[in-house]
């Protein structure tokens, strides 16, 4: 019973309706909408209007690869979202390379709009804006005008400098840094608030231990301004970066401060900035006295702290010997006293005691460069200062070994390329350092530099530095300590002197910088010689070796030719300026001299400079009269003009390969100096005889005619030939002056025939009117050369008809000249019969009876000589019958 009643209770349960409906929800699942919602979405097609398309605008402008136009591209470089305005200088980037007259068009207002980024709080917008504008935007603006770009772009870097932000600020001494490399006048421009920024910066020496790399970008822009500072003596750069950063820098070279800053300015801001760096360079010693190990990032920080403070020791010295000079009452113990007891003074005292950081004898390979190097600049700045401080002998001592370890280890078999590199600031101060020690350190010191001298390469920096060194040494007049000296100076000196003509010849035409330095250096020596008996001797016997730097000749007769004709011209000039402080030219260098000359490749100033500074060596008594007069006759007998041609040249003819005009020039100039010479009766035996010599050798035409003319510079009236010399010459003459018409008339029309032959018989004409007897020679010697072609042509020996034409041809020629000037023209009155025989054997060639087997051309150019002749010959002849 009881089970029936339950059951039945929960039928009627079932059954009963149920009012409102509860659904379960599972927990994050969205509700759905309400069934009474109403959809309020909306649907269209897109309206396309080609016309109106934003790329139609663009058309025809520059614009970068997301499509931007410059505008767009500065516009968005000041947008609130970092990486629209990186990406905006990126497409500047691209669109300046792409389109490079778009930063020249419009190169102020790119400036004045990126100058803003300077100071931006991203660190990557700043990083690209460097990237910027130092690969693209400055170089592009180098040559425009500086002071409106410097003025534009200091407001914001100042600005910056003092920036909340230390990133910013650090990062804007970078951009200072960059501005300075290629507009270094902005450093003058703003001295005063540079240095006093940086003064700033580097008090904040928080940053110091947790970033170093910052500071090191800081004290690297520092070294660059202060690089710019007048000093005596120029930095040398260790490092590629630092050598092209100073190739950039000395563009702008100031001997002085620009009037924008006064110097005393800079002196101030400077005693200021040295505690600075002093203090900051010690607070990195005690991380290096515990252990041995230096890292990158802190080597650098004191690199270029030490770089720093030398670069201002330099500029206080530097004003202090311009004081020097400017002031009448200048007391060097005085300024010496107020040096020694300032506080800058002190201040490197303390720093000089820290020497030596580290002994690098037990350290690493690594380590111990690193502390080379840092020793290295700590002596640089004691040698900078040495003669202002009185250090004590125990330091002294030390900075002496030290420098004496640096040259030993500087030799080839070494190996220690950074010693080579840091042995270049040491070098320059040897002079007077050698000059102050005692007598042992001095032998030591000389005979360390000799053997690097003599090791190092010979187109090495070191070469060039240690050249500088000799000069100063050997032709110092202030200290003449060097000639006092012991035996062991003196073989240094020998060494020194013997090594440049061979550093000479191993430099070559390849490295004409080195060898404008040794051959300045070997210059001074021959002036300096004059005074120095010692030098006197030992330049003499450089001319053994020298000879090779201009030509070699060997045992088989070659000639080989040296350096010198490939050389500069800058360096021609020394190396010949140097042969007039030889007591005694040999003959040996003559002659290698004389090869030279006698080359192509030798342009015609220095030709012509070789013969004038040999002249004024002979005229002071270094040349002997015979060596001087071989000398000036062989480059008259064996140089070789060329073209071979004698045709008078036009102005189109190519002065690359005609050296007529040299030529010219050169007889000229040696006929002067023959004439000049003295004792001319002397001097035309020498003359007379070579030229008889090379006339058996039949010389070509030009260096006939050049012979003559000198022949006839030093002749009178009457002349000084003998008989037998009028009989060779006469007999040579004719035979000259035909060739010289049979060439003319085949290159030259009958225009130039006159112009042409001028100056090949003006000397003849000179001889003649000084000699009748040798114009006779010549007249017969020519009716007899008719003659003897005439027996060819009957021989029947080949081409003998064509050989007669022509030579009848060009005998008239040399006739119809000889008329046409005065002198001769009357002349030849008085040797008709002379004149008639010549007419008389042509006229016979012209009978009817007559077979000389002439063709007709031949018979024609006869004829028309012989009508040519009598022009001349019928008023002479008439002349006769009248009389």
């Amino acid at each position: 019973m009881p089970k029936n009643r339950a059951a039945s209770t929960n039928k009627k349960q079932q059954k009963r309706g149920v009012d409102f409906k509860k659904i379960k929800r599972k927990i994050g699942r969205r509700l759905p909408p309400p069934k009474n919602t109403t959809n309020t979405e909306v649907k269209s097609k897109a309206i396309v209007l080609p016309e109106q398309s934003v790329a139609s605008d663009k058309v025809g402008l520059a614009v970068s690869k997301k499509g931007l136009t410059l505008k767009e591209l500065l516009q968005q470089t000041s947008h609130h979202n970092a990486r629209v305005r990186k990406d905006a200088l990126m497409g500047m980037r691209d669109l300046f390379l792409k389109y490079p007259e778009e930063l020249r068009s419009h190169r102020y207002a790119v400036i004045e709009k990126l100058r803003e980024r300077i100071s931006d709080d991203d660190k990557m917008v700043r990083e690209n804006l460097y990237l910027l504008l130092k690969s693209v935007v400055l170089p592009a603006c180098k040559e425009d005008n500086q002071g409106p770009i410097i003025s534009m772009m200091m407001v914001y870097i100042f600005n910056a400098m003092t920036h909340l932000a230390i990133d910013v600020r650090l990062m804007s001494f970078k951009f200072l840094d960059l501005i300075v490399q290629y507009y270094p006048a902005s450093f003058y421009m703003h001295a005063e608030k540079i240095l006093q920024n940086y003064e700033y910066i580097l008090k904040s020496n928080q940053f110091y231990v947790q970033d170093k790399g910052k500071l090191r970008n800081v004290l690297a822009g520092l070294v660059c301004c202060l690089s710019l500072l007048p000093s005596d003596k120029k930095e040398v750069d260790t490092s590629e970066q630092d050598a092209l950063r100073e190739e950039v820098l000395h563009a702008f070279e100031p001997d002085k401060p620009t009037e924008s800053v006064e110097f005393s300015i800079i002196n101030k801001m400077l005693k200021e900035l040295l505690p600075v760096l002093l203090n900051c360079f010690q607070d990195f010693t005690p991380s290096i006295q515990g252990t041995s190990q230096l890292d990158a990032q802190s080597f650098d920080c004191m690199h270029s702290i030490l770089q720093s403070i030398g670069l201002a020791v330099r500029f206080f010295i530097y004003g202090i010997r311009k004081d020097k000079l400017e002031s009448q009452r200048f007391d060097g113990r005085h300024e010496m006293s107020v040096w020694d007891n300032s506080i800058s003074s002190i201040l490197l005292k303390q720093l000089l005691r820290l020497f030596p950081l580290k002994s690098i004898r037990d350290l690493s390979e690594k380590d111990g460069d690193r502390y080379f190097v840092l020793n290295t600049l700590i002596t640089e700045i004691y040698l900078c200062t040495s003669e202002w401080m009185t250090p004590s002998a125990d330091l002294s001592f030390k900075y002496l070994a030290f420098v004496e370890y640096v040259l030993k280890i500087s030799d080839a078999e070494s190996g220690k390329s950074v010693g080579e590199k840091h042995l270049l600031l040491l070098i320059p101060f040897l002079p007077k350092l050698i000059s102050a020690v005692a007598e042992d350190w001095k032998d030591r010191f000389l005979q360390a530099f000799t053997n690097t001298f003599l090791e190092c390469s010979a187109d090495s920096k070191i070469k060039l530095a240690c050249l500088a060194v000799i000069e100063e040494m050997l032709l110092s007049k202030e200290d003449q300590w060097y000639f006092n000296s012991g035996s062991g100076s003196l073989d240094c000196q020998i060494s020194w002197m013997r090594e440049l003509p061979q550093l000479l010849i191993q430099l070559g035409d390849k490295h004409p910088t080195s060898s404008q330095a040794v051959l300045r250096l070997i210059l001074r020596l021959g002036q300096y010689s004059s005074v120095n008996a010692f030098l006197a001797s030992e330049y003499d016997r450089m001319q053994n070796s020298l000879k090779k730097f201009y030509s070699i000749h060997s045992e088989e007769g070659n000639t080989c030719l040296g350096p010198f004709v490939r050389l500069p011209r800058d360096c021609q000039e020394l190396s010949v300026c140097c042969l007039y402080y030889f007591s005694h030219l040999e003959l040996d260098l003559l002659r290698s001299l004389a090869s030279c000359c006698l080359c192509h490749e030798l342009d015609e100033f220095m030709l012509r400079r070789v013969i004038e500074v040999l002249h004024s060596s002979y005229c002071a008594g270094h040349i002997q009269i015979s060596d001087h007069v071989s000398f000036l006759m062989t480059l008259i007998c064996r140089f070789k003009p060329s073209p071979e041609s004698i045709s008078y040249p036009t102005k189109e003819t190519d002065a690359s390969i005609c050296n007529h005009g040299t030529f010219k020039s050169m007889t000229s100039d040696i006929s002067a100096c023959l004439s000049r010479i003295g004792d001319k009766s002397l001097v035309f035996l020498i003359v007379e005889r070579v030229i008889l010599e090379q006339m058996t050798l039949k010389p070509s035409l030009h260096n006939a005619c050049a012979m003559l003319r000198v022949l006839v510079v030093l002749d009178a009236k009457p002349t000084k030939l003998s008989e037998q010399s009028i009989l060779c010459i006469g007999d040579y003459l004719a035979g000259y002056l035909i060739d010289v018409v049979h060439n003319i008339l085949e290159d030259n029309d009958a225009a130039g025939f006159v112009e042409a032959s001028s100056y090949y018989f003006v000397p003849c004409f000179f001889l003649f009117d000084s000699s009748h007897r040798l114009f006779e020679l010549v007249l017969k010697t020519m009716a007899s050369l008719i003659h003897e072609l005439s027996t060819s042509v009957l021989s029947s020996e080949d081409d003998s008809a064509l050989r007669l034409s022509s030579g009848i041809e060009s005998i008239v020629g040399v006739l119809l000249l000889m008329h046409r000037d005065a002198k001769i023209g009357r002349l030849i009155c008085s040797y008709k019969d002379d004149i008639a025989l010549i007419s008389q054997s042509i006229q016979s060639l012209l009978e009817p009876g007559a077979d000389f087997n002439l063709t007709i051309e031949g018979k024609h150019r006869v004829q028309r000589a012989f009508g040519q002749l009598q022009t001349i010959t019928r008023p002479l002849f008439q002349e006769t019958q009248t009389t």
